[in-house]
């Protein structure tokens, strides 16, 4: 049997934003993402198809796939990035909650507010930076060794995942926010 709960706080659930509690931006946001990461998803079930006909071509008839592992890096790096935002506005990120469990739960929407505005920091950062590389490889007419293919082109493609996963830690980070001012302050009377 369980104990009575000794105090408020031990009845209060976090109430951490769910795509549920979204409102027609945080839809809108969603429904992208996860379009997004389903196109990701389905560039990585064509890459593992492809190296299967490569490396069943090379085994059997010694005939791969040309450029196969050049297709496959570039195409994986646009297609790795178009998961982020989706994970992130599922809650599907990795956290360690040992040190909060406890906590209130005023203090553990703060700590994800927090965390959620520097997931949107790295992800604008990283689309400016993966932005300003494309551009600088387009410059220097880099091509991949084997089928020519515009390296710059692969780099751009991560770009859209970011800017996703920027706007989805900023939205989250408001969500977060606002959900923490709806939960009572520690020891205030319900």
């Amino acid at each position: 049997m369980n104990p009575a709960p000794s105090s408020p706080e031990d009845v209060l659930p976090t109430p951490h934003p769910k795509p549920a509690d979204f409102g027609p931006y945080g839809r809108a946001l969603l429904l992208v993402s996860e379009f997004v990461a389903t196109l990701g998803g389905l560039a990585f079930v064509a890459l593992v198809i492809m190296s299967l006909i490569s490396i069943v071509g090379r085994k059997l008839f010694s005939v791969p796939v040309p450029g196969d592992m050049e297709v496959l890096m570039m195409v994986a790096a646009g297609a790795s990035a178009t998961f982020f935002a989706y994970c992130h506005l599922e809650g599907g990120d990795v956290k360690v909650d040992f040190f909060t469990a406890k906590a209130h739960p005023r203090t553990v929407l703060l700590l994800d507010a927090i965390a959620s505005m520097l997931v949107g920091v790295f992800g604008a950062v990283i689309a400016w930076r993966s932005t300003v590389g494309a551009f600088s490889l387009q410059e220097a007419g880099e091509t991949s060794a084997i089928l020519g293919w515009p390296v710059w082109l692969a780099q751009i493609a991560m770009t859209p995942g970011f800017v996703l996963l920027a706007l989805a830690g900023f939205y989250m980070a408001t969500m977060c926010w606002i959900a923490r001012r709806r939960v009572p302050r520690k020891g205030a009377a319900s």
